[in-house]
């Protein structure tokens, strides 16, 4: 799945529009200077306005997909475009804005 990596930084968001933000970078690989994520790093999830007597709110999330071909330390990176899961809502997890000169594939 080709996208753009995202990085220290990029904008991601649960669906409720919480921000999410990685708890691990990967420094090794870098874009425009900013470290890089793996697949499995937890990304904890701020300010998640879903109420608690509606599942919420979502406290973290999880990369499912990432780069096919791209890895670090034998993990895939996390893309823009890649597939992830917060809990305990399960709602999805995305990265709305990111560095558009590296692409992974």
């Amino acid at each position: 799945m080709p996208g753009f990596p995202a990085h220290e930084g990029a904008v991601t968001l649960c669906a409720h529009g919480g921000r999410a933000t990685p708890a691990v970078l990967n420094p090794r690989v870098t874009v425009s200077g900013r470290a890089t994520v793996v697949i499995g790093s937890p990304w904890p999830v701020t300010a998640c306005p879903l109420p608690v007597a509606a599942g919420g709110p979502c406290a973290a999330g999880q990369w499912t997909t990432g780069t096919a071909r791209v890895r670090s330390h034998g993990l895939p990176l996390v893309i823009q475009g890649g597939t992830a899961v917060c809990v305990p809502t399960g709602a999805p997890l995305f990265v709305a804005a990111v560095q558009t000169r590296v692409r992974g594939v």
